[in-house]
């Protein structure tokens, strides 16, 4: 990543090939999945993550980590609180939401998407403004 001060987090987990592993998956750092994945897959909350599901992959379940590429199948809800990296093979049933995406052409999604941005919640909060200008055009 261009410009980036923060060292991306390295892979230390893997799902191999063959093996399918059933209900919740947390982690740390990063995780790659080239297995199948039936139940939840949640990176730490407190942590900046990276998920990668490979063509070979399919979850089927929640996805939420800090940057996720996906290049398999993911069935369920996706949430990327950074970056999420769709690649020609990815196939996602479910809604997506992101704060930055990339989408590769080929990439399937069937379901709603939504862009997370941190100032949205905090427009949603405050009072709307009054324009000095506006408040004096009335006078």
């Amino acid at each position: 990543m261009f410009g980036s001060s923060k060292k991306q987090p390295s892979i230390r987990s893997l799902i191999g090939e063959g093996t399918v592993v059933q209900g919740t998956l947390r982690f740390s750092d990063g995780l790659r999945i080239d297995g199948e994945v039936q139940g939840d897959v949640e990176a730490n909350p407190d942590d900046t993550s990276i998920l990668v599901i490979s063509d070979k992959a399919k979850v089927v379940g929640t996805v939420k980590a800090g940057h996720v590429i996906i290049n398999g199948t993911v069935i369920g809800p996706v949430e990327s609180n950074h970056l999420l990296e769709l690649q020609p093979k990815a196939r996602i049933q479910g809604d997506v939401r992101y704060e930055a995406l990339e989408m590769h052409q080929g990439a399937t999604i069937e379901g709603a998407l939504q862009r997370i941005t941190s100032a949205a919640v905090a427009v949603e909060d405050k009072p709307p403004l009054k324009l000095l200008a506006a408040a004096n055009e009335k006078k």
